[in-house]
């Protein structure tokens, strides 16, 4: 019996989306973030490059994946080792590495940056790239401080071009904010929402505004705090207890600052107020620039506001 026409258009539909969903995914950045991109992308079926300039730093981000994933397989599979290993084993056969951008995106669904915070590092990686990557695929940032609109203005693709900002540690934290800017079209939006629901997030949408939803308060919350130990009004510790029993944070803002790296908050500040000229929200800290040019980053180097 022939199927009505109504059914054969809406399975054909249904077919052509599934054949244009983001399954390929090129990550640009081997380092924290990029790693674990790569890792839950893997993790949940994508076909995943991982792209950096050195060999070396490929070889420690694999590393730190295969490391991420067996405390993965561990907590997933306690009573079942076999399974374990065998997530471990089909996650890793996904991801491959790559020091040779241009080939590395051509045969990408999305390709997203992970890498240093300047603008002009991001320029120069979208600009190399827009000509050779296939004309479907999309391109991200994974900025926390950049507007997503400076970044893409060398793009002729503005229209399949968006934020996507993971937390750190990306396999535990289950939010991802996907940003828009006003080129950015539904077909893209959509298609990054369903994936980002495909590889475990919560989504959440925001404008393309300084810092999105969660740094443009957690940034000027955290600031305040410093403030507030600048000016001698509070100790850190106490500062942190206030907020963690005062108003139930999980970390204090001190803390905070030293756990997502000094230098982290301290360069997203300067190119807040460099963007932002005169909002006190945006000031740099005096006493986090000292830290970070002694190179005490927080946690990561072992010392920052307190010593680990």
């Amino acid at each position: 019996m022939a199927l009505p026409v109504t059914v054969l258009a809406r399975g054909f539909a249904s077919s052509a989306a599934a054949a244009a969903a983001i399954k390929h995914v090129t990550i640009v950045g081997g380092g924290l973030m990029g790693s674990g991109i790569a890792q839950v992308s893997a993790q949940h079926g994508n076909q995943v490059t991982l792209v950096d300039v050195s060999e070396d730093v490929l070889k420690k981000s694999r590393q730190n994946i295969e490391t991420s994933l067996k405390r993965v397989a561990k907590k997933m599979f306690k009573d079942d080792t076999a399974k374990g290993e065998q997530l471990i084993s089909e996650t890793l056969s996904r991801i491959q590495t790559n020091v040779d951008l241009k080939s590395a995106v051509q045969k990408a669904d999305l390709v997203l940056e992970a890498v240093v915070e300047k603008i002009e590092v991001k320029h120069e990686l979208f600009s190399l790239i827009d000509n050779v990557a296939p004309e479907s695929t999309i391109f991200a940032s994974n900025t926390s401080s950049l507007l997503i609109g400076d970044i893409a203005s060398v793009s002729t693709r503005k229209d399949r071009f968006a934020g996507l900002h993971f937390f750190n540690p990306v396999p535990v934290m289950k939010l991802l904010e996907v940003v828009r800017i006003p080129e950015t079209s539904d077909d893209t939006y959509n298609k990054l929402i369903e994936w980002g629901a495909a590889i475990g997030k919560t989504t959440v949408t925001c404008k393309d505004t300084p810092g999105f939803i969660v740094n443009r308060l957690l940034i000027p919350y955290s600031s305040e705090a410093i403030r507030m130990l600048e000016r001698g009004d509070a100790t850190a510790r106490d500062i942190d207890t206030a907020m963690k029993l005062g108003a139930g944070y999980p970390m204090g803002p001190i803390e905070l600052a030293d756990y997502t790296g000094l230098d982290t908050g301290h360069y997203i500040r300067q190119a807040w107020a460099k963007k932002f000229p005169g909002n006190p929200l945006f000031e740099p800290s005096k006493l986090v620039e000292k830290l970070v040019s002694e190179g005490k980053l927080g946690r990561k180097t072992g010392e920052g506001f307190y010593k680990y």
